[in-house]
């Protein structure tokens, strides 16, 4: 390894000596070999590992090794892990740990995947980059220092101060809207991505030209660069031959290739800030015949550098970081850009990337399941607790680990993959979900009652609240008996309410009100009531009273509105039309303002023949909507609103008006509408928006949320396709404002949202499209998406102060929402668990718990013992280490949204985390995990100082516990507690 290590550092100094001995106007050329494999998009990963992934990992491998004057980067962990663990031999693994420590093959970005931008949540951005860097750290003892995003459609300003947060000294990015890429791909900038992180998490930025990460020539005659052009699926070529269609460089055509060539470096090269040119060689499927493809490279790259006088040129090969770090001692200062994004993204007028948005919304619901699942294995791990199969209980926790990551691939949440894609996503989400019920139902085992005799009926549940704070809420449990009795763990009996089932006609829905700690479980017993007439001991459910009303058509005269029903709660009153059934309006009572709720279709084009389309990745509006029903069935049920829009697809609009208790944990319950929204399958070529109308004087501006992190201001842009690129993602909220109220959308997955007038917001729910387009045709990437979407909105309307201080929190609530665990009771079952003692974990209000979980990784967090356990090649011998656990804490608010949620916050971690254990020691780590943060150094790019705000906020002590976490701080720890 000290030999691999010097041989890095002696081919970085030839290569500096390389450079600096050219004349002043020779233009130098960093060539960055690479191949983009997509983690599922026309071809599942099975599929794509088959026909050339492999053949990349391990064709590259032995040509890096033959030649240590090439390069090579890999990005994406995904298919890494795959070839590693299932392909590699023990010599390939040898070759690569070698080629690594002698830098000719480097781990750039390093997450599981290249995620998406606009319609991941945060919390599954950090996911996917902690487990593909907890991969690369535990086999190479390496840690990814630059980024490679450039295939996202569009740009969060979340992603570089995640990146900031993880390490990096550079961010890549490439797809920008077309009309800022001609003067943006000039510029290199530090992109201070947070308005109250400022400068402590700002990154230097490079935007890729307009020829992205590929090196198509697209001003010339030439193909391209690429000599082994074309994978063959299912399988490859039975001789191993692929087909190939690119003229090999030879002696008698390498003077065309190198004017083609030179030509296009000269016009590009104005586009970089210094004589340094970053050139990406490579693009989607390639390098799977390595050999080849270096061998025309060297030839033409040869002549060339043979012929500087002549071309101006000096072409090398590097990694990224080679690139980055030549830059870095001769860079002059550069612009700072604010915390402003590049969402939406459009590539030219007429396709603008927002169809995504809303693409295959039903695997966008799949795509946070384990939140909850974490924080409950790790506090079962920490108590006294039976035996468990730790290694299976990991397992179970890393599958779904995995899987969710995966689907954060920026071509599988944004829904634009084949249908066969979609499938395999689905699959093993699902499959990955159900391995970690067997775990959860283990961990509750002993929270069920057992033996003693008492009659068989019923059921018992088990109710888990994952955030850290007091929770109060609805919950929902199916049974099969009218009349019911509930009592929790104490005996008691519990107030709940009875109706008919949402879901089947012979079963019903038992409403219960819980308030549950930080952390902690509720237990029920229900049971089918069996009191006699005039026995007062056993409290019964109470049967929801039921209004019906019948199917109402479609109306457009003056006369609605004449008759009105209403349902009330704690902050506003719903009016119900009952000339139609639809929903009149509804009344915020504390500063009298209301709004009006109308579901639509918008019939769109998705044919290419007939002008601008709709698809999996872009949308274009037709500007006309329609009502989506025929007639409309209403039942009011106490406080619920249950509406069925009747229609060939139907939809469905279940809304809730809770009434909270006293308190603050009742204050966010009685201030919300619920809504559900059952929408689909919807005919062809339609898109259903959700428009919310009011009186708010909002002019022409809409907030919405950057990946559930940060809010962004969207003010109207007025384009030739308006409606279309005024669409932005919305991951877990929106909303608008006048001076005193403010109208708050939050959803539990994302969607497409935008405001086309004063005071108005929409949301597109749902789309079906037969797209006629060649390309989309050809590879099968279309949306004839059949499925019925459940979306859950929250609606908050009322005074800025109020909104403002709920709005955070309450979207929170909404991600991680309470999980039930329902089990029958047997004969043996006795009617009680077993008392346990159970400390809650809470947060103050302005702090979230992003994640408490035990990773069950087995390195080092010492890095130097790590390399030293790597270098003896003792990771056989290394185990999952269990006592160590993962805690995120982050800064719900900014620096001034609000006089008291957005004062710094001093959290003592002990006592914070004494109902989980003995704290014995914390460790400060970056965000992944992978740094001691106190060994953390990122480089300071020189800037053009235009922004104020520098100061950095000292990190944890040594040793010590109480913390402080600053506005929008995001802070990683490892927690080691005391052994029981």
């Amino acid at each position: 390894p000290q030999a691999s290590r010097m041989g890095s550092v002696l081919t970085q100094l030839l290569l500096l000596w390389l450079l600096g001995t050219q004349p002043e106007a020779t233009i130098r050329v960093f060539v960055v070999p690479h191949s983009h494999l997509d983690v599922g998009w026309l071809h599942t990963a099975q599929e794509s590992m088959q026909a050339y992934v492999t053949k990349v990992h391990t064709s590259v491998v032995e040509e890096l090794t033959r030649n240590k004057q090439h390069r090579f980067i890999i990005v994406e962990q995904e298919f890494s892990r795959l070839w590693w663990d299932g392909v590699a031999s023990a010599k390939q693994k040898l070759q690569v740990r070698e080629l690594v420590g002698q830098g000719c093959l480097a781990f750039v970005l390093g997450g599981q995947v290249m995620h998406d931008e606009a319609v991941t949540h945060v919390d599954d951005q950090i996911l996917q980059l902690t487990e593909g860097h907890g991969f690369l750290y535990e086999t190479f003892g390496i840690r990814p220092q630059f980024s490679w995003q450039v295939d996202s459609f569009g740009a969060s300003a979340t992603t570089p101060t995640l990146f900031a947060l993880a390490g990096f000294n550079a961010h890549l990015i490439s797809r920008i809207d077309y009309d800022l890429k001609e003067a943006m791909q000039k510029d290199q900038f530090m992109w201070r991505g947070s308005r109250s992180l400022l400068a402590q998490q700002e990154i230097f930025t490079h935007v890729l030209d307009e020829n992205g990460y590929c090196s198509h020539l697209p001003t010339t005659c030439l193909k391209g660069f690429y000599w082994n052009e074309t994978a063959v699926f299912p399988d490859p070529p039975w001789d191993g031959m692929d087909p190939n269609k690119t003229v090999p460089v030879t002696l008698s055509n390498v003077q065309h290739y190198a004017d083609t060539l030179s030509y296009n470096v000269r016009r590009r090269a104005p586009w970089f800030l210094t004589r340094y040119m970053l050139w990406p060689w490579g693009c989607d499927r390639q390098f799977f015949s390595a050999s080849v493809q270096f061998a025309n490279m060297d030839h033409l790259m040869g002549y060339i550098n043979k012929h500087i006088s002549q071309f101006g040129v000096l072409m090398v090969y590097a990694t990224l970081g080679e690139y980055f770090q030549t830059l870095y001692p001769e860079h002059e200062p550069v612009q700072v850009r604010d915390h402003h994004d590049f969402l939406p993204y459009s590539s030219d007028t007429f396709h603008s990337w927002t169809g995504f948005y809303t693409s295959r919304s039903g695997l966008k619901g799949l795509a946070s399941l384990l939140y909850a699942r974490e924080s409950m294995f790790t506090r079962f791990m920490l108590a006294p607790h039976r035996f468990l199969d730790r290694a299976w209980a990991l397992q179970q926790l890393q599958k779904l680990r995995w899987t969710v990551s995966e689907v954060q691939h920026h071509e599988a949440i944004t829904g634009t993959h084949t249908p066969r894609v979609s499938d395999m996503f689905v699959g093993r989400l699902n499959n990955g979900m159900h391995g970690v019920q067997k775990l959860m139902s283990a961990i509750i085992q002993d929270k069920f009652p057992a033996h003693t005799g008492l009659e068989p009926g019923g059921y018992f549940a088990v109710i888990y609240n994952p955030p850290a704070w007091t929770v109060t809420t609805i919950i929902t449990l199916t049974v099969d008996f009218p009349e019911v009795s509930v009592t929790d763990e104490s005996g008691h009996p519990v107030p709940a309410q009875v109706q008919n089932s949402k879901e089947m006609p012979s079963v019903y829905d038992l409403l219960v009100l819980t308030m549950i700690p930080g952390l902690s479980y509720r237990y029920y017993v229900i049971k089918p009531s069996r009191r006699a007439k005039g026995d007062t001991q056993e409290t019964e459910a109470m049967m929801a009273n039921t209004k019906q009303f019948g199917r109402r058509p479609r109306r457009h005269d003056s006369s609605v509105g004449r008759r009105l029903a209403h349902v009330e709660n704690d902050g506003y009153t719903a009016y119900l039309d009952k000339d139609t059934n639809l929903t009149h309006s509804i009344w915020e009572r504390q500063n009298n303002q209301t709004i009006q709720v109308t579901l639509v279709e918008d019939e769109v084009n998705g044919d290419e023949d007939q002008g601008p389309i709709s698809d999996n990745y872009v949308f274009t509006s037709s500007e006309t909507s329609k009502s989506a029903w025929e007639t409309v069935g209403m039942e009011i049920l106490v406080t619920e609103i249950q509406q069925y829009f009747y229609s060939d697809p139907a939809y469905t609009i279940y809304s809730r008006l809770a009434r909270g208790p006293l308190g603050a944990d009742g204050e966010l319950l009685g201030h919300r509408i619920e809504q559900e929204y059952r929408v689909g399958p919807l005919e062809l070529n339609r898109e259903a928006i959700l428009r919310t109308s009011t009186n708010l004087i909002t002019g022409q501006v809409l907030y919405s949320d950057n990946n559930g992190y940060q809010t962004q201001r969207r003010a109207y842009k007025h384009h030739e396709n308006n409606i279309a690129r005024n669409y932005y993602p919305m991951t877990q909220s929106a909303f608008i404002q006048d001076r005193q109220s403010r109208l708050v959308l939050l959803s539990e997955q994302a969607h497409g949202v935008s405001r086309q007038g004063s005071g108005q917001m929409e949301v597109m729910l749902h789309q079906r499209l037969l797209v006629k387009q060649q390309w989309a045709l050809s590879v099968n990437v279309t949306l004839n998406d059949t499925s019925v979407v459940h979306s859950v909105l929250w609606l908050l309307l009322g005074p800025s102060t109020l909104t403002r201080d709920l709005g955070q929190r309450s979207g929170v609530a909404l991600q991680h929402r309470p999980v039930v665990l329902l089990r029958e009771l047997s004969e043996t079952a006795r009617i009680h668990p077993r008392p346990q003692h159970q400390e809650a974990v809470t947060l103050p209000p302005s702090v979230h718990l992003q994640i408490l979980s035990i990773p069950g990784w087995t390195y080092n967090s010492n890095h130097t013992k790590l390399m030293q356990n790597l270098w003896k090649d003792n990771r056989a011998e290394a185990k999952a280490e269990s006592r160590r656990v993962l805690l995120r804490l982050r800064h719900l608010y900014e620096v001034d949204e609000d006089p008291v949620r957005s004062q710094p916050v001093t959290v003592n971690l002990q006592s914070m985390l004494r109902g989980l254990g003995s704290v014995v020691s914390v460790e400060e780590r970056s965000l992944t995990g992978t740094w001691d943060i106190s060994t953390l150094h990122r480089w300071r790019w020189p800037i053009i100082s235009v922004l104020s705000g520098s100061s950095s906020h000292p990190s944890l002590h040594p040793g010590g516990f109480p913390i402080t976490i600053h506005p929008k701080e995001i802070r990683t720890f490892f927690i080691y507690f005391e052994e029981r």
